[in-house]
């Protein structure tokens, strides 16, 4: 779908005779939102009519918002990512591990990023749930900044790894997660961390790999991988926290499932993603 998503806001019998600017916050605009739409030509329409945010509004009014939109990303029509669920106003896709989701340095051309331009030509790219390279499975993607900052709010997931270790049963892991000294990009358990807790259950066991399930109640970096190994339980392949895997050749870590409330039509929304070949050979091997 490539086509420029605009939001359609039907006024309530609350709303009547109110500002426009206070109707929008209320829906979930934020302020540097509001003043990209008052630069914006047509940005807030009425009846086919400009409408400024310092307007009033009425009951029933049909409210039209157009966003500017900026496509930079160079699309790639030759990468292959599946859509697990896509409107007017958001999709989510399955990410395959070894893809990263922005574009940096080492990595021009290859990511979801370039997928999303070749596939919404002109769409920004505003990326909810960005997972790690190595990371599979579903990637929340909103086409407006509207629904970027609602879908911030509502947006659960669960996430699925396979460990090798001790047998588990499941369980809470309550342990401050902060920045390994003299290191970007790995953290690590330490009293002046910034709080982190990670629920997990048991799934599947296969000899020395259980498969789990976790969902997060904060949202640090690396905060599975960091967690699992701070009990003893590295995610298999992972060579930053754990050791690498002859079985696979990245961390056994795939976003399964995320839930959300729709931006537009307030429908909560559950999407899920299949457990990925590799990590499916682990535990049927």
């Amino acid at each position: 779908m490539a086509e420029i998503p605009e939001i359609k806001i039907i006024c309530g019998n609350a709303e009547n005779d109110r500002r426009l600017s206070d109707v929008l916050r209320e829906r979930g605009f934020s302020r540097k939102s509001l003043t990209r739409l008052k630069r914006t030509d047509g940005g807030i329409i009425c009846g086919d009519k400009p409408l400024r945010t310092v307007d009033r509004v009425h009951s029933g009014d049909v409210i039209i918002i157009n966003e500017s939109q900026s496509g930079a990303t160079q699309p790639n029509p030759q990468l292959e990512v599946s859509v697990l669920f896509e409107d007017e106003h958001l999709a989510v896709f399955d990410k395959p591990p070894m893809m990263p989701c922005h574009e940096s340095i080492k990595h021009r051309g290859d990511t979801l990023s370039n997928f999303f331009a070749a596939h919404c030509p002109g769409v920004t790219f505003r990326c909810i749930n960005r997972l790690d390279r190595d990371t599979s499975g579903c990637v929340v993607v909103a086409k407006s900044r509207f629904c970027a900052n609602a879908l911030q709010r509502s947006c659960d997931k669960v996430y699925y790894g396979i460990c090798k270790g001790p047998k588990l049963s499941g369980g809470r892991i309550c342990a401050p997660i902060a920045r390994e000294k003299d290191s970007i990009i790995k953290r690590c358990v330490r009293e002046d961390g910034q709080f982190a807790a990670t629920v997990f259950s048991t799934v599947q066991r296969h000899g020395d790999y259980t498969l789990c399930r976790f969902i997060l109640e904060t949202g640090r970096t690396h905060q599975i991988r960091c967690h699992m190994a701070h009990i003893g339980a590295a995610l298999v392949g992972d060579d930053m926290y754990g050791e690498k895997s002859e079985l696979i050749q990245r961390q056994a870590l795939h976003c399964g499932r995320v839930s959300f409330t729709h931006p537009v039509t307030g429908e909560r929304i559950t999407v899920n993603s299949p457990l990925p070949e590799d990590m499916k050979r682990i535990m049927n091997t």
